[in-house]
């Protein structure tokens, strides 16, 4: 029996600083009532923003305003500018199976148009997958193999030429510490030059 669960699409288009070196995907926002701004990784329970502030700044809270009790995106936004990270989804259209945010229970309707994104970026070099539903898109749709977590397969669609990485999921719901999160996401932009290795 098919779900009854109503179809919804993406909110954002991809987020794109100029000439960005990495892209990365997760899969779908979770529904606005659980947004704490209008962008990606809204949810005050997810831990992106927290891990890129660990990394960045050694300060969990940098992206986080306390009083407002949301994340900051001007702060946000200005890190990524600078550093050329891009941002989007794996999943443009969806159904929730369940009535949360786990990836789990989403039915991908329409997947993300890789190669024309790839089109419209033609710096990027590695597309991040932030968690296994996500990886397991782009994965199928350039027809590579699937990473182990923390690591890269090369793969190539459309002409472009790019390292998929698989990386940890920021969800709180994933069985791994904050830190030990940060680390593989450190790991991973100190490999595309991203961020500097620390002595």
């Amino acid at each position: 029996m098919k779900s009854q669960a109503p179809i919804e699409s993406h909110p954002w288009p991809p987020y794109l600083p100029s000439e960005p070196r990495i892209i990365m995907l997760g899969t779908f926002p979770p529904k606005p009532v659980r947004w704490s701004m209008d962008f990606f990784y809204p949810n005050r329970n997810n831990d992106m923003w927290r891990i890129m502030g660990l990394i960045m700044h050694h300060d969990r809270d940098y992206y986080w305003d306390t009083d407002g009790k949301k994340f900051d995106e001007v702060r946000i936004k200005t890190m990524l500018d600078h550093t050329g990270i891009a941002l989007w989804d794996t999943a443009m259209r969806v159904r929730r199976l369940k009535d949360n945010a786990s990836d789990k229970y989403l039915e991908i309707i329409e997947p993300i148009d890789l190669a024309s994104l790839l089109d419209a970026c033609p710096t990027v070099r590695a597309v991040v997958a932030t968690g296994e539903k996500a990886c397991g898109v782009v994965a199928g749709i350039a027809g590579c193999e699937l990473p182990s977590i923390g690591a890269r397969v090369p793969c190539c669609l459309g002409g472009h030429s790019f390292d998929l990485w698989r990386m940890p999921s920021s969800s709180r719901a994933y069985p791994l510490s904050l830190e030990k999160k940060a680390e593989a996401y450190r790991k991973m932009l100190v490999a595309n030059g991203v961020v500097q290795k620390l002595d």
